[in-house]
């Protein structure tokens, strides 16, 4: 034995270099199992974080609610198509799992919904998420659908398409050659024979997503008011003639052969959020009082054809049609720090799921002051929430955002706003948010499973007892409704400026209006197939419906809105 290692021992000694380079070869092999063994760790089970606890059972456990997953956000590829002929695309995007579930967030929501209906034909289908109108012919000159469209030449679905045609408010969706995706809100060619829509979809066999130059279309039926786009353009209506039309809107140009897309592109090298057609003529301009858009007309007194564009219309000297440019409107983008240590503490006081986030994000664009946090929520203040990071007893930020309840935590503010939001709707958002993020979703198999009866069991008292504790001991309440703020979003944000004792800027106000989603807007599409509200869970939450109802009344306060009452 001795004399093979006194061999090798002579071997290496006369070859120092090549004893080196062993040694460099087995230290490289080394590292590349390492980063190996690194890259499948970081794909495998837990790599993300673990799933959160199951809701604690006592009320005492409800002080940190900010808990922010390192989920990552899914990337999303889309081409804007003008009449452009080109079919191209890249692949949709990568996919990441987590314990075998696709993980969703605010980018591609797969098909949980199309695995349910496996088996049955999409045009079968019209639950009020979409309507199948039929198949239609499409050109590369000129497009049946003419929004958005993106491609997905391995795994596209029809809900896909929907979905994502809907998170854009299109109203129309088609699918074509079995993996194109158009978005539009207008239908502009002829039908096709339905045998000529016959190709299977890439991502689902069991459906059809068109033909050769044929299109599927849907029709969304959204559970959100949607706008309507042309392109990248949003639809505001059709509107009176503003008395002082120099005034109100202070560029125009007459533009021969006129079309909406025409317009929108003027206008937009011009820097304004508003392209108005008025005939061949083309005004710009911001929303101001003196053309608020408050008071839409009805859409047939703008019926004119274009004239560049036989299927729009182009409204007329007396009504005017309005479209919304991508051109951000400045005047209520800039925000601040108070120059001065506040006096009172206001605290922006709800249940979660009640639209919190939405209501700062509103606050701070209307009054452009940041507002802080009880918490802590590192996405948040990555989104633009730089009170994030301050102690909410700083006195820098205009109020404090907190989901706390009992007497202690309540007085130790001056005032409040309180938001309210139905609960049926509130506690299916947060278990959205506390399983899919801030503008994710739950999976199914969080609803279907133990997490979802868990969660309302012991979140739906707390959502009476939130407000009947801020009603008990707040100091100064204002109550919101989620609803009313919704509705009537203008006047509604005015009053609570006015309640944190700053002057009302109505100019600032529309341009809160022309920026109200922000970036926590869920699509209004995506919906579960079944009412996951078991006949029990509905008699407690109508029950604390009524003690919310009550308690509010007896304080000279309106009620819950209709739309919260049981039937």
């Amino acid at each position: 034995m001795a004399k093979p290692l006194l061999k090798i021992q002579r071997y290496f000694r006369r070859k120092p270099v090549r004893f080196f380079s062993l040694i460099l070869l087995y230290l490289t092999a080394g590292s590349l199992v390492f980063l190996h063994s690194g890259f499948v760790g970081d794909s495998g089970p837990g790599a993300r974080g673990g799933r959160d606890s199951p809701v604690a059972s006592e009320m005492g456990s409800r002080t940190s609610l900010s808990d922010a997953r390192g989920l990552g956000i899914m990337s999303r590829v889309f081409k804007e198509t003008r009449r452009s002929g080109r079919r191209f695309g890249p692949p949709w995007m990568k996919k990441a799992r987590q314990e075998g579930q696709e993980v969703r967030r605010g980018g591609d929501y797969t098909n949980n919904w199309n695995r349910a209906l496996k088996g049955r034909s999409a045009k079968d289908v019209d639950d009020g998420r979409a309507k199948y109108i039929g198949c239609y012919i499409d050109d590369t000159q000129k497009r049946a659908l003419r929004g958005v469209s993106f491609f997905d030449y391995k795994k596209m679905t029809v809900f896909r398409c929907q979905d994502n045609c809907a998170e854009r408010g299109y109203m129309y969706a088609g699918l074509e050659f079995g993996a194109e995706c158009y978005c539009g809100h207008k239908i502009q060619t002829a039908n096709a024979s339905e045998s000529e829509c016959n190709m299977e979809c890439k991502g689902e066999k069991s459906n059809l997503c068109g033909g050769a130059n044929r299109l599927s279309i849907y029709r969304l039926e959204l559970s959100q008011e949607s706008a309507r786009r042309y392109g990248s353009a949003i639809f505001k209506g059709c509107f009176h003639r503003p008395d002082n039309v120099t005034l109100a809107l202070p560029f125009s140009a007459v533009i021969q052969n006129m079309s909406v897309e025409k317009c929108v592109d003027t206008c937009t090298e011009r820097e304004k959020t508003l392209a108005v057609l008025a005939g061949d003529r083309c005004h710009c301009g911001f929303p101001t009082p003196l053309f608020s858009l408050h008071e839409p007309e009805n859409e047939d007194m703008c019926l004119n054809r274009c004239h560049g564009e036989e299927f729009e219309s182009c409204g007329n000297d007396e009504y005017f049609v309005v479209y919304q440019t991508q051109v951000q409107d400045n005047r209520c983008m800039d925000r601040h720090f108070l120059p001065s240590r506040a006096k009172q503490l206001v605290a922006l006081a709800s249940f979660p799921g009640a639209g919190n986030t939405w209501a700062r994000h509103l606050i701070e664009l209307a009054t452009g002051f940041y507002t802080g946090s009880y918490y802590f929520d590192g996405s948040l203040y990555n989104k633009g929430f730089k009170g994030e990071r301050d102690h909410w007893r700083s006195g820098r930020t205009i109020c404090i955002k907190t989901h706390e309840s009992g007497r202690k935590e309540i007085e130790a503010f001056d005032s409040s706003i309180i938001m309210i939001r139905n609960p049926y709707k509130a506690l299916m958002a947060e278990f959205n948010r506390k399983y899919g993020g801030h503008i994710g979703f739950a999976s199914q198999a969080h609803w279907k499973g133990k997490e979802w009866p868990e969660f309302v069991r012991n979140y739906a008292p707390w959502w009476a007892s939130h407000t009947l504790d801020w009603l008990n001991y707040g100091k100064n309440v204002q109550v919101v409704h989620f609803e009313d703020l919704k509705r009537d979003l203008f006047s509604k944000l005015k009053g609570m400026v006015q309640f944190l004792g700053l002057k009302v800027s109505e100019d600032r106000l529309l341009c809160v209006e022309g920026q109200k989603d922000g970036n926590f807007k869920r699509s209004g599409l995506r919906k579960l197939e079944y009412d996951p509200y078991t006949p029990e869970m509905r008699a407690n939450i109508n029950e604390l419906i009524r003690t919310v109802d009550a308690a509010l009344k007896k304080r000279n306060m309106s009620g819950v809105p209709e739309e919260y009452m049981p039937r």
